[in-house]
């Protein structure tokens, strides 16, 4: 297309840092994570990012973009780029490692602190059939496709002033579990996500459902949990 894109993207690490132009080559169906592949084969051979899949299956490629979280794999650049430009940055609300980098182990700590599949039935037990239509069940399902990619943590407002937050993916997490007839814990993930850090915290601003790539409602997943942790007692 013979024009180029200045690109700001962060360089630094848990220290600091700050932001670095580049001049791009814009091409035709260019992706954000095209971008920034360019920049480190090209231009910055030690900008540190992650990615993995490509076709927006993994969610590991999520940066800050124009200060959005996005995943970039899937971010066309003439969607998102405002007069040429772009900013990109690491994931807010997560440690830096470097560069674009960010450690994940507090997010996946949280999503653990829910509680996993809890079951008291054995292998030999027989197998409880549960229809796909039970409401139980389609409430459980409606949130099953979280990926972690942390965009809805990114994005929560909450968290970045509450850095003990469980945020907005565990919680939904929590409510699949608490859905699930197979699930034996629920009364344990209640008190949990009824704790000083838990659902309770949510301002109900919905910024993990509006920038949920998969499409997913934390938000109503966080209401039900509340109603939920309630009616067991857990105020």
């Amino acid at each position: 297309m013979g024009d180029n894109l200045t690109v700001s993207i962060w360089r630094g690490d848990a220290s600091g840092g700050g932001f670095t132009d580049f001049d791009v080559p814009k091409h035709e169906s260019q992706t954000v994570l095209d971008v920034v592949s360019w920049v480190q084969q090209n231009a910055e051979p030690t900008l540190a990012y992650r990615f993995a899949c490509r076709v927006g299956m993994c969610g590991s490629c999520a940066m800050m973009v124009n200060g959005t979280p996005r995943w970039t794999c899937r971010t066309h650049v003439d969607k998102v780029a405002r007069h040429g430009r772009l900013k990109i940055a690491p994931l807010r609300n997560l440690p830096v490692i470097r560069d674009l980098a960010t450690d994940m182990a507090e997010f996946f700590d949280k999503w653990a602190r829910v509680g996993g599949f809890d079951a008291s039935k054995t292998r030999t037990d027989a197998v409880v059939e549960i229809s796909p239509d039970d409401p139980v069940r389609v409430t459980a399902s409606a949130g099953i496709e979280c990926i972690n990619c942390a965009v809805c943590y990114a994005a929560c407002d909450t968290v970045a002033g509450n850095p003990d937050y469980l945020g907005p993916a565990a919680l939904n997490r929590a409510w699949t579990l608490v859905n699930d007839a197979k699930h034996d814990g629920s009364a344990a993930t209640l008190v949990t996500v009824a704790a000083s850090d838990g659902c309770y915290n949510c301002h109900s601003m919905g910024s993990c459902t509006a920038h949920c790539p998969n499409e997913l409602d934390p938000l109503a997943s966080i209401a039900g949990l509340k109603r939920a942790a309630l009616g067991a007692g857990n105020a």
